[in-house]
């Protein structure tokens, strides 16, 4: 540690008897002005003195709560199977082991089977845990309100009104099925290949609805331990009944929902043990008051039966490539905010894209604005479009794209 400089000395003021009034004033002018010195040199110190005090108080503070940790031994998480008489059956995160332990009264009291709680390395029950709900909600995409419009899908005029008649009014007017003395279908599948608008046309339901849109990959709840995949399924449903009313919207459902089949490794045993909890979920999916359930897949033919019989899914709805009217439709909706030249033929475009998804002509009119961008121009040409569509069919044959931005197929 450095050490401080010596203090200032103190001013003297010295009278000479001998000086006139004058003389004696300007050296109480000096006397006044070296306090003065003396007392900002000592401001600044103590200044300086109680900023490295705080430093040391907060260095004490962490190395206390450093000490506290070292001293605190870690907790493990595990989840309360079954309350017994002799105590608690747990089973430990990580390796599955179940083990009777022991815990309080008081705990006793707090736990029930499913809860999660810590334990010390004695297995003892230390404390209860939050659910873990929230934690599993990272693997989920929740839109409160979702922007999407009806107006941003082109060509998907008879889905959508598929879509809306199993999702939309069953939320707006289920009195019109009661009345009728029909039950809604319990669940939408929309399957086609990828980049046909299959997602925005869900989002476009949750906001017609205003209801929160819940969306999950199927690949998510593909987990690695034992029965983590069923349980993220329940936590799912779950929020979807504490957002209500909410659209549980399921994308690549094959990757859970593929065919049986008589393979015994441990992944594909859990993947059909998480398709079974899905199955059991949706098979209740009646009882859950203003919840929708849609799902997706480019991958209809792997489908299992049983996500397919009626009851499950009621309606399944192909999302077929947009044809040229349809594509008309889809560069008119993404090129209404750029700035286009007169020389601009969309109905050429519109033939020119044969085979291309709304995905593929949403880039192209990017790349196209990007063309123009390179050129330092805010107007899109005709040959922008004609060269993003050449650039997209290089990367189609080729797969590689040598600007960085991700192949057509890839949308």
């Amino acid at each position: 540690m450095s050490r401080s400089p010596p203090l200032p000395d103190q001013p003297t003021l010295e009278i000479d008897p001998d000086m006139t009034d004058r003389e004696r004033l300007a050296a109480l002018r000096e006397h006044f002005a070296d306090i003065v010195e003396v007392n900002a040199t000592l401001e600044e110190r103590l200044d300086d003195a109680r900023e490295r005090r705080e430093n040391l108080r907060e260095e004490v503070d962490k190395l206390e709560r450093e000490n506290e940790t070292l001293k605190t031994t870690s907790l493990y998480v595990a989840t309360a199977e079954e309350l017994t008489d002799e105590g608690i059956v747990i089973k430990q995160h990580g390796n599955n082991q179940e083990v009777l332990t022991e815990v309080s009264p008081k705990l006793r009291e707090q736990i029930e089977s499913g809860d999660r709680v810590a334990v010390n390395d004695s297995f003892t029950v230390q404390t209860v845990l939050e659910a873990e709900k929230d934690a599993r909600a990272q693997a989920m995409e929740i839109d409160e309100s979702p922007d999407v419009t009806y107006d941003e899908i082109g060509g998907l005029e008879e889905q959508t009104r598929e879509v809306r008649e199993a999702v939309e009014q069953p939320l707006e007017n289920p009195e019109q099925f009661e009345t009728v003395g029909i039950e809604p279908p319990s669940g939408v599948l929309l399957h086609g290949p990828p980049g046909t608008g299959k997602t925005m046309l869900a989002k476009a339901v949750a906001n017609q609805t205003d209801a929160t849109f819940i969306k999950m990959a199927g690949s998510e709840l593909v987990q690695k331990f034992i029965g983590e995949g069923a349980k993220l399924v329940r936590d799912l449903f779950e929020l979807a009944s504490q957002r209500e009313p909410a659209i549980v919207f399921i994308d690549e459902i094959d990757a859970v929902g593929s065919k049986r089949t008589d393979s015994k490794t441990s992944g594909d045993a859990e993947v059909q043990r998480t398709m079974m909890q899905l199955l059991s979920e949706m098979d209740g999916f009646e009882d859950r008051g203003e919840i929708r359930i849609i799902a997706a897949t480019n991958r209809f033919d792997m489908l299992d039966r049983a996500i397919l019989r009626p009851g499950r899914f009621d309606r399944l709805i192909e999302v077929p490539e947009p044809d040229e009217e349809a594509r008309r439709r889809i560069l008119d909706i993404h090129t209404r905010d750029m700035t286009i030249a007169d020389d601009v033929e969309f109905d050429e475009l519109a033939k020119a894209t044969e085979g291309k998804s709304g995905a593929d002509i949403e880039s192209l009119a990017t790349e196209a604005g990007m063309f123009a961008i390179r050129d330092e121009r805010t107007e899109v040409r005709q040959s922008d479009f004609e060269d993003a569509l050449e650039k997209m069919d290089e990367s189609d044959e080729t797969g590689i794209v040598t600007d960085g931005s991700l192949p057509s197929y890839a949308y």
